[in-house]
């Protein structure tokens, strides 16, 4: 399983056809979805699906993530019950906007893992509201299980009142602050999305905006966006130089029978070694 954040891909989970599709993929995370993309009364279908694309897990070249609905539709308590199996990575919850709403999940999250005997799960929180903006930090540092936050502009403008452009100067302190909040606190942070498939310069210029504001990478809609978003957001020299201190440390230590370790005075675990392996393969291929 990669650690890398450079491309989230949302696929809609009501989409027999583009779930199939989505094993060739490319991104970094594949995504399925369960909420905007999907109508109301398709719902439950798409949940049937998404379970049964699971258990074809070994097909997927990607990390596989789940976005559920959101806390405030009342529908995660189902959408975990159903997707929450073996081969899924984590989860993406859209439209969090404090701690509180976390708990909730994590909790539930933590009984399905024990009674189903499976690996923690990972989480991303979707930052959507000017509450949600505010509470970034305290969200992204939330516990272990958040590997990730990313930016919802749309949501977020309509919270402002305040209508989309492909620029949006409403925006443009919420698109500063959650990279920002994200590296505080240890996590990966994600972009939002670019919504014009036309405009290939557009997203090119996009996305290197986001990677000048902090972000890790950018969440996308299309398979034509994920060549442009990996080409700028290939790994930084410094963060080739941290990935080849901790493979090789990592590694030394399981010769001598070891696990974890450190490296300038932090702790490395496995999580860290396959981010590090997946960063050199990068540069390698």
């Amino acid at each position: 399983m990669t650690q890398l954040f450079r491309s989230l891909i949302f696929v809609p989970g009501n989409n027999s056809r583009f779930l199939e599709k989505a094993k060739d993929l490319k991104a970094d995370i594949v995504c399925f979805d369960l909420e905007d993309s999907v109508p109301e009364k398709e719902k439950k279908q798409a949940r049937k699906l998404i379970q049964k694309a699971l258990k074809s897990r070994s097909e997927y070249n990607s990390t596989i993530f789940v976005r559920t609905n959101s806390p405030l539709s009342g529908k995660i308590p189902d959408d975990l019950k159903e997707i929450v199996q073996k081969g899924i990575d984590g989860i993406v919850i859209p439209k969090i906007n404090n701690i509180k709403e976390l708990k909730k999940i994590e909790t539930k999250l933590q009984s399905l893992e024990k009674t189903r005997k499976l690996k923690t799960i990972q989480i991303i929180p979707s930052i959507e509201s000017a509450e949600g903006v505010v509470n970034t930090y305290q969200i992204a540092s939330f516990g272990k299980r958040v590997s990730a936050v990313v930016f919802g502009v749309f949501d977020l403008l309509n919270d402002l009142g305040i209508e989309y452009t492909k620029d949006p100067e409403g925006a443009m302190y919420s698109r500063g602050k959650i990279p920002v909040d994200a590296k505080a606190a240890g996590v990966a942070s994600i972009d939002a999305i670019w919504q014009d498939l036309t405009d290939t310069k557009g997203l090119e210029k996009d996305c290197k905006k986001g990677k000048k504001l902090g972000f890790t990478g950018k969440s996308l809609i299309h398979p034509d966006q994920i060549s442009i978003t990996h080409k700028i957001f290939y790994p930084t020299k410094s963060e080739i130089q941290w990935a080849d201190k901790v493979y090789k440390s990592y590694m030394g230590s399981i010769k001598k029978g070891k696990g974890a370790t450190t490296v300038e005075g932090k702790m490395i675990d496995e999580v860290h070694f396959k981010q590090a392996e997946a960063i050199l393969k990068i540069i390698k291929n």
